[in-house]
């Protein structure tokens, strides 16, 4: 039988998807400097969230309801490892980024919208000398260990496809703001799953 609270939850997820890649485009982000001027990038974050939270409302709505899964101890402790490491590497990574640029204060502070700012220095140390993408290894990790009902098992599928198409968008992104040098570090560290080779080859 057809599950209509996955499929509308799935098409939440998709909805959002679209949104913040549409928003994320060159359009998109021209769109909203003319909007928001300097405040483009908090502009972004903010209809982000908001649709973010409209997602995993309704979908609470749709499938929260339903039992929770019973698993075995050993798999409880695994999904609480999960997530302590999640928080760890979410905390730890955050730290090679300006969090005021990431939320849009910066641009506020500078008086330019996000497109104008000279881009970050590209960080290939610490985590990043690990995985490109440590943020999104913390999230999925958060997420997966969070697992204990269909309702957070739909969140931790959407979430983990959501990524990894995100990161082919942005790996075009990244790779067009720093050439060469991002093609060598991408060549040399892994997406999300770290690798002791990847690790030398940054770390030397």
């Amino acid at each position: 039988m057809m599950d209509h609270g996955l499929l509308l939850y799935a098409a939440l997820w998709l909805s959002f998807a679209l949104g913040h890649s549409v928003l994320a485009s060159v359009g998109g982000r021209r769109w909203l400097a003319r909007l928001a001027g300097r405040g483009d990038r908090l502009l972004y974050n903010v209809i982000a969230l908001v649709h973010l939270a409209l997602v995993l409302g309704l979908g609470g709505m749709w499938l929260g309801g339903r039992a929770a899964f019973a698993f075995p101890w050993p798999l409880d402790i695994l999904r609480g490892a999960a997530i302590v490491a999640g928080i760890a590497i979410l905390l730890i990574a955050g730290r090679s980024y300006d969090p005021a640029r990431f939320f849009g204060l910066a641009q506020l502070r500078a008086g330019a919208p996000e497109q104008v700012l000279p881009a970050e220095a590209l960080v290939t140390s610490g985590l990043n000398g690990l995985v490109r993408h440590p943020l999104y290894l913390g999230l999925l990790l958060l997420v997966w260990g969070d697992v204990q009902a269909p309702f957070t098992l739909a969140t931790a599928f959407f979430a983990t496809l959501y990524v990894l198409i995100g990161i082919r968008f942005e790996e075009r992104k990244l790779r067009r703001l720093y050439g060469a040098s991002y093609e060598a570090y991408r060549a040399a560290v892994p997406m999300l799953i770290p690798r002791r080779a990847g690790w030398r080859q940054t770390g030397k």
